[in-house]
């Protein structure tokens, strides 16, 4: 998909604290934010806006956000309580609510979670509480490759077939993180056995196949290739089946916006209502990320 900007519509926001407009991107979602400077004031009004435009568009991209972790972490917490990963050894000691994304090496270790979006998901879908959606800094970028593909979740359910619609409704699905984390660990070196305290902090959870978005009302699609495991009650061979056709029909082209990243972005996205896969970036290519991720509610 292109990541061109679609001409109109712009949206003049010079009646807040900050004069910023907003630009829906030409694709099946995102909207780009400029003129927004973290480093000044950012009034509770200025918040609303940026919380709009990303349950309307499902990602916004705040460009050249040039802000320490302590205040990565601060405008997180505007959206709300921020969720801590389970795995404490990507995660920045002075501030735990940071997860290094990173493919670097030094002295043998990753600094970060090198294959953190080696499929496609939803952040923390496997929680009682699923994130409300992510944030996400550019600290390094490799001059090619690095990208990350979201797909419309909202457009994934409207488009299904009307009989799949019906074999879904009220269907519930199980999500685990050790699920995804094992068939991982088989393709990464860097991906070490889990504590016995880790894999009890993320029990498998069950959440709506078809969840209803709470700020928008908008039905989408809440499975995802990586953390659902089955759909609870089909046999197995018919849940893998039906997981499969959903995923296939979530990442078709005409669904997916790719996200060609710029030195200090900051992409915030919806994982209510998108999923999203980033392929490994080789080694030699550096590539280094900070996430925070904010608590969402139950899905209903």
């Amino acid at each position: 998909m292109t990541s061109a900007l679609a001409s109109p519509p712009r949206t003049s926001l010079s009646t807040l604290a900050q004069d910023f407009s907003i630009r829906a991107l030409n694709g099946p979602l995102g909207a780009e934010i400029n003129g927004l400077d973290l480093n000044r004031n950012v009034t509770d009004h200025d918040i609303a806006a940026i919380r709009a435009a990303l349950v309307q568009h499902g990602l916004v991209i705040l460009r050249d956000q040039r802000i320490t972790q302590q205040q990565h972490v601060a405008f997180s917490r505007r959206f709300g309580p921020l969720q801590i990963h389970v795995l404490n050894r990507f995660r920045l000691p002075q501030h735990p609510e940071i997860l290094v994304v990173s493919n670097v090496v030094e002295n043998g270790q990753p600094i970060g979670l090198v294959d953190a979006g080696a499929d496609w998901h939803s952040d923390l879908s496997y929680m009682p509480t699923p994130s409300l959606g992510s944030l996400l800094h550019a600290q390094e970028l490799p001059a090619e490759q690095g990208d990350t593909l979201y797909a419309n979740m909202f457009n994934a359910y409207d488009t299904l077939p009307a009989d799949v619609k019906k074999t879904l409704e009220g269907r519930r699905a199980v999500h685990s993180y050790v699920y995804r984390y094992l068939r991982l660990q088989k393709l990464s070196p860097w991906r070490a056995d889990l504590t016995q305290k880790q894999i009890d902090e993320v029990p498998p959870v069950e959440h709506p196949v078809i969840r209803v978005h709470p700020e928008s009302g908008r039905k989408a699609l809440f499975v995802n290739e990586g953390f659902t495991s089955h759909i609870v009650g089909l046999p197995p061979e018919e849940s893998t089946a039906l997981l499969k056709l959903l995923h296939e029909h979530t990442i078709r082209p005409e669904n997916v916006y790719t996200h060609k990243w710029r030195a200090h972005d900051i992409v915030f996205w919806d994982n209510r209502s998108t999923v999203h896969y980033a392929a490994i970036t080789p080694q030699h290519l550096r590539r280094t990320l900070y996430r925070t991720t904010v608590e969402g509610d139950v899905p209903f």
